[in-house]
């Protein structure tokens, strides 16, 4: 009988991965506000820039293990500071946070399926 764990590495990964967890979540909770804010024509100004501020993290965090993941963040920021109406700026963060939280459980799912060790359990 043998039970599994993760290597060295992959700890290491799924530490990195938990705490992109974490970002993308507060990240998540700004984007909501803005768009309550967007809805209800109130002044979302220093939204904008508080989700920017969360973002930029990320993408420092994951360029050295997960550089596409990396790159969407990026690509979610670049979005951002296009010109259109913030309904659009909206619909495109929200769905820049969606992508960037599947990239993640993806990463969480094959850094499993390959850092996945056996510990050998002892004889009874």
């Amino acid at each position: 009988m043998a039970a599994g764990g993760l290597d060295g590495a992959g700890q290491a990964k799924m530490h990195t991965l938990e705490d992109a967890v974490a970002i993308i979540q507060r990240t998540h909770a700004m984007v909501e506000r803005y768009a309550l804010a967007v809805k209800t024509n109130q002044n979302a100004g220093p939204l904008v820039l508080q989700i920017k501020r969360s973002i930029e993290p990320l993408v420092g965090l994951m360029k050295a293990q997960f550089g596409l993941i990396a790159d969407q963040a990026t690509g979610v920021l670049l979005a951002m500071g296009r010109g259109g109406s913030d309904q659009t700026r909206v619909r495109g963060l929200r769905e820049g946070i969606a992508q960037l939280r599947t990239a993640i459980e993806i990463a969480e799912r094959k850094v499993k399926e390959q850092h996945m060790k056996e510990i050998p359990l002892s004889p009874e």
